[in-house]
């Protein structure tokens, strides 16, 4: 004889549906597409090149993900340093979104350190990218040694204040 457990009754909400929806739905995929530094829209060239007038455009991609359109352009400043501008389509117009950079970690801001420090997660980054964000946020990529791909921890900086990112960062 197999045993069956009493049915439990349950109300569907709107909470729950929408739960559902989320777990359910496909998760949206980012196409990227090469774009060779010729092929850049004018107007993506024009606000690059107001943000960082000596900059050599060296790469770009369009990224196409649900219903945005960004380009990431890096470039070399005359100084040899890499920088990297996201713009972001919106309304026909192009904007940067953010504007990424390799730093030393010393060269974080002290409370940007000393809130990676509290943490808890023992990481010594071996590349720290600054994201600045049009907003004024600066968002701090830590990678760790071996996993060059993803960020192991991520910590916004703003008027001062430091946290540790829980969830990434959507630029």
């Amino acid at each position: 004889m197999v045993y069956h457990p009493p049915f439990q009754e349950f109300t569907v909400t709107p909470h729950l549906i929408s739960v559902l929806a989320m777990i359910l739905a496909p998760v949206a995929d980012t196409k990227i597409t090469p774009v060779a530094v010729k092929d850049l829209p004018p107007s993506v060239i024009t606000v690059i090149k107001s943000a960082a007038p000596a900059m050599t455009i060296k790469a770009a991609e369009l990224k196409e993900r649900e219903t945005r359109r960004y380009f990431d352009v890096e470039g070399v400043m005359p100084d040899g340093s890499e920088i990297e501008f996201d713009l972001l389509e919106k309304d026909g117009a192009w904007m940067i979104v953010e504007t990424q950079r390799d730093i030393a970690w010393g060269d974080a801001p002290k409370p940007v350190r000393e809130a990676a420090a509290a943490s808890g997660k023992a990481i010594a980054p071996v590349r720290v990218i600054e994201s600045k964000q049009n907003d004024g946020m600066v968002i701090y990529e830590l990678f760790a040694a071996g996993k060059p791909r993803e960020p192991s921890m991520e910590v916004s900086f703003k008027d001062g204040r430091a946290k540790v990112l829980s969830e990434v960062w959507p630029h």
